[in-house]
């Protein structure tokens, strides 16, 4: 049996889906799926247990769009396996998976910087609390963490909507609240579980330093992978510095109490 071509590697940015199952005569299809903990990867077929949306390109097309999202530079594999008596692709090293290949892309830069449109101030434990400590709970992330980007962002205004487009309590923009799978993003439970679910990812991606978090979530991933670390934007470092202190504001406001010893007599 022989092969068509495969795609070039740049046309589906890195996703090396090249040795992908062929849909018709002149497409083929990629699979964009989320895992469960959010992480993305690309496939010839559907990923048991992913959320899977198919993508179909013309063989002779000559740009993609961007299958990967805003996602800075990615270093993968792309491992081969057997499914339903077919051979499958993917960058996601699922059972019975052997490795076929390294690669690295790079996606297009994130959003532009924004300063946020909440501003430093005393902590507010009454907004949304049951869904920041659900939102905590579920992802791992601080509470105390998920409040001071809530605040930083919108000011815990869940109609807000930034001059780049941004949305809800914690400003998801349009492509990131799908990505999460954030099904109405003015809504603030729906909006807090997708900031809570992005930012663990980040916090994984940089290991948990939490300057870089911020700063990816403010300007974008691929800001951050350009300039090798925080951009040297004004918006983002006051960004940052807001993030920071409101941090330690909700830290000290959520610390337990300490217990007051019971009087002698």
């Amino acid at each position: 049996m022989n092969r068509r071509p495969p795609l070039p590697l740049a046309i589906v940015l890195g996703a090396v889906l090249a040795l992908g199952a062929a849909g018709s005569a002149h497409a083929r299809k990629v699979y964009r799926c989320v895992g469960r903990d959010g992480s993305v990867s690309l496939a010839t077929a559907p990923e048991p247990g992913s959320r899977c949306e198919v993508r179909e390109f013309d063989d002779n097309v000559a740009k993609v769009p961007n299958l990967w999202g805003s996602m800075g530079v990615i270093n993968g594999t792309l491992y081969e396996r057997q499914q339903d008596g077919q051979t499958v692709y993917s960058t996601r090293n699922l059972p019975g998976s052997t490795k076929v290949l390294s690669f690295m892309v790079e996606t297009p830069p994130g959003e532009p910087a924004h300063v946020g449109l909440g501003r430093v101030g005393k902590p507010q434990l009454d907004k949304y609390a049951a869904q920041f400590r659900s939102a905590a709970k579920a992802t791992g992330v601080d509470d105390a963490w998920l409040r001071a980007i809530a605040h930083a962002e919108s000011g815990f205004n869940a109609a807000a909507v930034s001059p780049k487009g941004a949305q809800g309590v914690m400003q998801l923009m349009p492509a990131t609240a799908r990505e999460y799978g954030v099904v109405d993003p003015f809504s603030a439970e729906d909006s807090i579980n997708g900031g809570a679910r992005h930012l663990k990812q980040l916090i994984r991606r940089y290991k948990g330093d939490l300057t870089l978090v911020a700063a990816a979530y403010n300007a974008g991933i691929g800001v951050v992978a350009r300039y090798g670390g925080v951009p040297p934007y004004r918006e983002t470092q006051a960004y940052i510095a807001k993030v920071q202190a409101l941090h330690e504001n909700y830290r000290a406001a959520l610390a337990p109490k300490p217990k007051r010893a019971g009087k002698k007599r």
